[in-house]
């Protein structure tokens, strides 16, 4: 391959492309940080999106409803980590970790009774890429925007929304105090187990929102454990990102350029040595970069409302 100016656009269009899963995933991974609870089920409820946003699509015939399926479900599958570790008060990496081995169980089971088949579903509705061409009259970056899904856009919305709902906000204030130190918190009023949940929830929505993206956004079916750890690397990801949107963002694209390796020099280097490329600097940015990542202070607390 001869790098040069379309060799560089194809990398950046797919840098986007393969971040977008990673941003929305750990965005809802922030929502669910700030508001004291860890955010290690982001697998199971990415995984949950991904099947549900093809039932949604299979049984409507409608990709929008096939995302706000993959959402629903993956809203629900947080509530089993909420309920587990908010109410009964189990260990959150216990919890969460149910959540990964419930969706990587429960997909295979429905995808074989609902459809018939095993290791992928039949072809849905998809999202389309929409034919923007008079973008690519824009200087630079418009080819690398035109080839974007609609969703990418959907995505950047969601980074700014959240961004000034946690820190410009009186709700994201209190949410953040929570995740800090939910005991004063509790002492001016404020009802945790709510707030805690509702970041749970939340970061069900966005999971959910980013399998969907897999499924219906990049592709039109189904595939068994297609979010191939992205959950986990999210979780990195928002603690990379120091728990903040923005930041979450900024981590999303630079693992998302690792992440698009895979597709632009998989014909050149060796398939398997490119496709541990995510993941090896995945292990890089833990053992190197996080070591004075400091969490919120409160999370995993709980104190009686």
């Amino acid at each position: 391959m001869t790098f040069n100016a379309e060799v560089l656009y194809s990398i950046v269009a797919s840098t986007l492309r393969s971040s977008v899963p990673l941003i929305l995933a750990a965005l809802g991974g922030c929502f669910s940080v700030r508001a004291g609870v860890s955010d290690l089920g982001l697998e199971g409820m990415m995984l949950a999106g991904s099947f549900f946003s093809v039932l949604g699509s299979y049984i409507t015939g409608n990709a929008w409803l096939g995302l706000l399926f993959g959402m629903l479900f993956g809203a629900v599958f947080s509530m089993l980590h909420a309920v587990m570790h908010i109410t009964y008060r189990v260990n959150a990496s216990i919890s969460g970790m149910c959540v990964n081995l419930l969706a990587t169980a429960a997909t295979p089971l429905l995808l074989n009774e609902i459809f018939g088949m095993s290791g992928k579903s039949p072809i849905v509705e998809a999202f389309k890429k929409p034919d923007w061409q008079w973008m690519n009259n824009i200087p630079v970056v418009g080819r690398i925007l035109g080839a974007q899904n609609v969703l990418f856009f959907v995505a950047i919305l969601l980074v700014i929304v959240s961004w000034i709902f946690m820190y410009k906000t009186k709700i994201g204030l209190r949410m953040r105090m929570v995740s800090e130190n939910p005991h004063a918190a509790s002492t001016v009023g404020l009802n945790v187990t709510a707030y805690k949940y509702f970041g749970v929830a939340m970061s069900g929505c966005l999971a959910g929102f980013a399998g969907a993206y897999l499924s219906i956004g990049q592709m039109n079916l189904f595939v068994e454990e297609m979010t191939a750890g992205r959950g986990y690397i999210a979780v990195v990801i928002n603690a990379f990102g120091k728990y903040n949107p923005l930041g979450v963002f900024g981590g999303s694209i630079f693992f998302g350029f690792f992440d698009a390796l895979q597709t632009i020099f998989q014909n050149i280097f060796p398939s398997q040595l490119v496709m541990m490329t995510p993941y090896v600097f995945t292990l890089l940015v833990i053992a190197l970069g996080l070591g004075g990542s400091r969490g919120p202070a409160g999370v995993g607390k709980h104190v009686d409302n």
